[in-house]
C-alpha cells in the first residue's frame, strides 16, 4: 500500500512495541465512523467496506503508527496469529491457573519464546497479562454487579482476599471499596 502510494512512513514512537493507546485524527476517527455506519447496509457494505478498511490502514499507515505496525507484521510472522490465538486464550480462560508450560506447547513455542511475543504484543508477560484481565473484570463486577471485594475476587480467580486487594491498589491506586466508592460518586455527579 505504501509502494502504491509512494508515501513514507512516519516514525512515531516506535520504541513502545507492544499496543498502545494514541488519539486519533480526525480523518482517521472520519473513516472508523464511516465503517460502523455500514454494519446495518448489507448492500453498501459490500462495496465500501472493502475501501474504508483500505483508508484505515493508510491512515494508520502514515498518520504515526506505521513503525509500530510494522513491527507487530516484521516481529514474527509465522508466531503472529498463533500469538494472538494465545492471548485470546488468556483473556477467556483468566479465572483458571495458567500453565505456561502447557500453553506455550499448545501454541509450538518454547516458554521463552511465548513469554518474549506476548510481551511484545501485550508489553506485560503473560502472568502480568492474565492479573491484569482479572483485576478489571472483578472491578467491573463490582461496580456493576455491586459485588463485594472478597466474591469479586474469588470469581475471577483469586484465593486469597488479601492478595487480591494488594494487587487491586497496585494496578488501581486505591483498595477496592474505595476505588469503586470514587466511582461510583464519579459516574453519579
Amino acid at each position: 500500500m505504501l509502494l502504491e502510494a509512494r508515501a513514507e512512513i512516519k516514525k512515531g514512537d516506535a520504541s513502545i512495541k507492544a499496543i498502545a493507546v494514541n488519539s486519533v485524527e480526525a480523518d482517521l476517527l472520519d473513516a472508523v465512523l464511516r465503517l460502523v455506519r455500514l454494519a446495518h447496509k448489507a448492500d453498501e457494505q459490500k462495496i465500501l467496506a472493502p475501501l474504508i478498511k483500505r483508508e484505515i490502514i493508510y491512515r494508520l499507515l502514515v498518520g504515526g503508527e506505521g513503525a509500530r505496525l510494522s513491527h507487530l507484521v516484521v516481529a514474527s510472522k509465522g508466531a503472529t496469529r498463533r500469538i494472538s490465538r494465545a492471548i485470546g486464550r488468556l483473556r477467556e480462560s483468566y479465572t483458571e491457573p495458567l500453565k505456561i508450560e502447557e500453553m506455550a506447547r499448545e501454541f509450538g513455542m518454547s516458554i521463552s519464546g511465548f513469554h518474549h511475543h506476548v510481551k511484545s504484543v501485550t508489553s506485560m508477560s503473560p502472568l502480568q497479562f492474565q492479573k491484569q484481565i482479572r483485576l478489571q473484570e472483578a472491578r467491573r463486577l463490582m461496580l456493576g454487579e455491586e459485588l463485594d471485594a472478597a466474591s469479586a475476587g474469588h470469581r475471577v480467580g483469586y484465593e486469597d482476599p488479601a492478595y487480591f486487594s494488594r494487587d487491586y491498589k497496585k494496578l488501581f491506586g486505591a483498595p477496592p471499596q474505595r476505588d469503586i466508592a470514587n466511582l461510583r460518586s464519579n459516574l453519579s455527579a
